[in-house]
């Protein structure tokens, strides 16, 4: 089942638009088009010589995205993950943009279609790629995996308790094939008097999906790259859903708004301790009436931080760095 743009509502739209648009004829990515929500938004606000980069790893939101592209000559459309947004731009020959959006995670489409395998309310085949074209999937993980090394997963990106005795499970029930078969042996391993009100095994297909995405290592390059391909005032904003991906945004936005590392024995300028970067808003979390409205927008956390190219670059150069303002691949 294709992705559809269909009843599909994006989460703190307005708080984006609010926060991410600065020049209104600049140019801007959309990182994580999925159903074009947040780009046909930024779209209704742009000017006519505006370009917005639109990208997403499956192929599903492409082909979608495509389809706006026919639409509305503004939008560039790229099937590219969001972590190579550096490559994707010295391609486009775009030198440096004025706002980066991504909503981090799996998508409400890819959510709702069982044959993507990654939600346990209705049973289909064990996949959770977001690319289902490459890579291994949560079945192929699962079924391979050293008992250690799921416990780990379980325990390190699922933050589950239990997790050393449903890797038991999951080992003894292998093969497991599809998502039903994978739920219910994380049920029955996790007992009654340590569960939540969520489901029990909302947190083991969190962690799976984490690691067959290897969506730790996207976002950690992802962030860097995007506030790397910013112009000086530029914004980038990261929509998180859960509180593993939020505190590593948390923890980036922080490190960016810091004054870089002080020159051993070199007398430096009040003027040049400065940061890369400044906090704007978050976390900001969806009002009341739009988790009324959207109840999916209920876990959604926004943080926007602003590129202020003041570092002096021989700060930076002095510690062997590239310095913090001036965007890579910048000719």
């Amino acid at each position: 089942m294709a992705i559809g743009v269909g009843d599909h509502i994006p989460v703190l739209t307005k708080e984006v638009l609010k926060f991410l648009l600065g020049r209104q004829d600049g140019t801007y990515v959309d990182a994580t088009f999925g159903c074009g929500g947040h780009c046909r938004a930024l779209l209704q606000k742009l000017a006519p010589s505006a370009r917005l980069v639109a990208m997403d790893r499956d192929p599903d939101a492409v082909a979608l995205a495509q389809v706006l592209a026919v639409e509305d000559s503004r939008v560039l459309v790229v099937h590219r993950r969001f972590a190579e947004l550096d490559t994707v731009l010295t391609e486009l020959e775009i030198v440096a943009v004025d706002g980066v959006l991504l909503d981090i995670g799996v998508s409400s489409p890819q959510l709702d279609d069982p044959t993507r395998g990654f939600s346990f309310l209705n049973d289909g085949p064990l996949d959770m790629r977001m690319d289902p074209t490459s890579g291994m999937s949560a079945a192929d993980w699962i079924n391979s995996a050293q008992e250690s090394e799921i416990t780990r997963v379980l325990f390190e990106f699922g933050e589950e308790r239990h997790a050393r005795r449903v890797a038991r499970a999951i080992v003894k029930a292998r093969p497991i094939t599809t998502t039903g078969a994978f739920a219910e042996t994380v049920s029955e391993a996790i007992p009654h008097s340590g569960r939540s009100k969520r489901h029990p095994a909302t947190k083991a297909f969190q962690a799976v999906r984490i690691v067959v995405n290897s969506e730790n290592e996207e976002l950690a390059r992802g962030l860097d790259n995007a506030f790397d391909c910013l112009r000086p005032g530029g914004r980038l904003a990261v929509i998180s859903f859960h509180s593993l991906e939020d505190r590593r945004v948390k923890h980036k936005f922080r490190e960016l708004s810091m004054p870089p590392p002080l020159p051993r024995r070199l007398p430096v300028r009040a003027a040049s301790i400065s940061s890369p970067g400044k906090l704007i808003a978050g976390p900001v979390r969806a009002s009341a009436s739009e988790v009324a409205a959207n109840p999916r927008a209920r876990s959604a956390m926004l943080r926007v931080i602003e590129k202020t190219g003041d570092v002096d670059p021989l700060v930076g150069a002095a510690e062997g760095k590239r310095a913090p303002g001036v965007a890579r691949g910048a000719r």
